[in-house]
């Protein structure tokens, strides 16, 4: 399998997550393994890395592209919601470094059988585990209309949302709405480009909604975050890269609640980190130019001081 994956903000992550010897990495999203092969280099000769992924196909393309680093890194088939139980059966009771990519990779967005992008046509799928769960198409075909509306005004943070579930609606009263191509026609539809956002195609915003209902992606991200947090040892560093407002407002809130200044934390969240980025870290005009899909990243790092 041949991948065109750049990582974002790589240079940035590395400095932040301070990769050395001897010590225990934890990419909750290890996607294509660029951050990550970059976090075994610099913490050899010893330092372990446990790598989380929910998709196959980014599992078996990782799993050999590291495979020379041998007992030094361990790829998992699983979603970082159970980073807990992941990390008992392994026997670790801590690490040093935890990285969350929350970004959709070039891979799956190319990949037309994903269903991730308007751009390419192919079935709604949109998993980022093919093995289970439900799929964009049964959202798009099953939902009442209601649903539809919430899902695309709060995940999308469309203001349209009322004329794209209305157009959607009519539409698959019609015919079954299957693909890819077919979703963005109606969108587009329901929203003349004229009415969309400034260089954005009217269907990014819906596309992104149905993707994050998919995978349920939103609510376990904060419990996500608390959990690798709590595995943090004394001066060990989080690192998280978030691609829209929604996600990034969560890692924001999460951050400051777990770094309370007044030694309290909020209700059952305990007070145990320290910020590092009082604003998020944003991708250089350089990347943004040679990595066009960086634009929208966001990097907030803390650090664990109890």
């Amino acid at each position: 399998m041949t991948v065109s994956h750049i990582p974002v903000l790589y240079d940035e992550v590395i400095k932040n997550l301070r990769p050395a010897a001897g010590r225990v990495y934890l990419d909750c999203t290890v996607g294509y393994g660029g951050h990550a092969e970059e976090i075994l280099r610099q913490s050899s000769p010893d330092g372990l890395l446990i790598g989380i992924d929910q998709d196959e196909d980014a599992i078996s393309f990782t799993t050999e592209r590291l495979k020379d680093y041998g007992k030094r890194v361990r790829i998992v088939h699983d979603n970082f919601k159970n980073i807990g139980n992941i990390l008992k059966e392994m026997e670790i009771d801590g690490v040093d470094g935890v990285l969350f990519d929350l970004g959709v990779s070039t891979y799956q967005l190319l990949n037309p059988e994903r269903g991730f992008s308007f751009r390419n046509n192919g079935p709604l799928d949109m998993r980022m585990d093919k093995g289970g769960g439900i799929t964009a198409e049964s959202l798009l075909n099953d939902l009442p209309e209601d649903r539809l509306v919430r899902i695309i005004r709060e995940y999308g943070e469309e203001r349209y949302a009322h004329r794209i579930a209305k157009t959607i609606a009519r539409e698959r009263r019609r015919e079954r709405i299957t693909s890819t191509l077919q979703l963005a026609r109606i969108i587009r539809y329901a929203i003349p480009a004229s009415r969309g956002g400034k260089g954005i195609d009217p269907a990014t915003r819906t596309f992104q909604a149905f993707r994050i209902a998919v995978n349920n992606e939103l609510d376990i991200l904060k419990k996500a975050i608390v959990d690798a947090s709590m595995i943090l040892k004394p001066a060990g560093r989080i690192c998280v890269i978030a691609f829209h407002s929604l996600e990034d407002r969560i890692v924001k809130h999460t951050f400051r609640e777990l770094s309370d200044t007044r030694g309290e934390g909020k209700g059952d969240v305990p007070c145990i980190l320290k910020i590092i980025t009082g604003r998020p870290i944003r991708p250089t005009p350089e990347e943004e130019r040679t990595n066009p899909r960086s634009r929208s990243a966001k990097l907030r790092t803390a650090e664990r001081y109890v």
